[in-house]
């Protein structure tokens, strides 16, 4: 994994002949936080970042929050081939963990939240999220349009689990009352043709989702960030210059049981520090 950065003082002739520096782990761009690439600047910086990761093992790498704002440079990597952590894929890991924070935050009971999940591609990662919310949430309400096979995975978790939850897809009725909307996979289009309680809670888990309807004065979550025992064990650029969930989602192996991954962040303290929304932060 490698981390991509700013230089606060970009030397003169490293600005004008596009040197890139690579220092340990970090790729540090002949520019600064503050201003905006030209289209041809960011293709000739895009090219020579592209060679220097083609001569490591690894495709996976973090930006820092100022370079994330060079659009044209991020895509073009993307378009490469390379992983760009966004957080997005711990986000959803963390789904429990963000319910809990905003429960508290929002100073609801527990056993009085009613929290929908919009899913229709259930992952095995999303169909245990599911599992870990229903034990600690009683009123659970699945809304997809795959009824068929989640009504399966109603009876099965009800016959293993004990636990009861709903599955529907009533555009009407399905949402109009939901104070809490974890969004796992609906678009914006989708979601618009859902009747959504006005004041709700929608959290969108693996996209940014933007709701389009005008009567919605409720609160709509696309970030976040969290903190985790020895994150103050990193340099100060990793620790100033980056997100700590993207840090954190880098170090992951992805590929490891569910279980595996939620005892790692046990055992790490991962803890939700703040949610953003469009106007706000919890």
């Amino acid at each position: 994994m490698y981390c991509i950065q700013e230089n606060d003082k970009p030397k003169f002739i490293f600005k004008t002949f596009n040197i890139i520096e690579l220092v340990e782990d970090k790729i540090i761009l002949p520019i600064t936080g503050d201003e905006t690439l030209t289209s041809p600047k960011a293709q000739k910086l895009a090219k020579k970042t592209k060679k220097i990761l083609e001569k490591t093992v690894s495709k996976k790498i973090v930006i820092s929050r100022k370079i994330q704002k060079q659009k044209e440079y991020v895509e073009i990597l993307k378009d490469e081939g390379f992983e760009i952590v966004d957080g997005k894929w711990l986000f959803e890991v963390l789904s429990c963990k963000v319910l809990d924070y905003m429960v508290k935050r929002k100073k609801i009971k527990k056993q009085d939240a009613s929290i929908s999940i919009l899913v229709n591609n259930l992952t095995e990662n999303m169909l245990a999220i599911i599992r870990q919310i229903a034990k600690e949430y009683k009123r659970v309400n699945i809304v997809t349009k795959y009824m068929e096979k989640f009504k399966r995975i109603e009876e099965q978790i009800l016959q293993e689990d004990g636990i009861m939850i709903t599955v529907g897809n009533n555009k009407k009725k399905g949402l109009a009352k939901s104070e809490i909307i974890l969004n796992v996979d609906f678009s914006s289009k989708l979601l618009s043709e859902y009747n959504i309680y006005e004041n709700a809670l929608i959290i969108n888990i693996r996209e940014n989702v933007a709701i389009t309807k005008k009567r919605f004065n409720g609160i709509t979550i696309n970030n976040y960030d969290i903190t985790f025992k020895n994150f103050d064990n990193y340099d100060y650029d990793k620790m100033t210059k980056y997100k700590a969930c993207e840090m954190y989602e880098a170090n992951i192996n992805k590929k490891q049981p569910f279980y595996e991954i939620m005892k790692k962040i046990k055992s790490d303290q991962v803890e939700i520090k703040k949610l953003m929304g469009k106007n706000s932060i919890y």
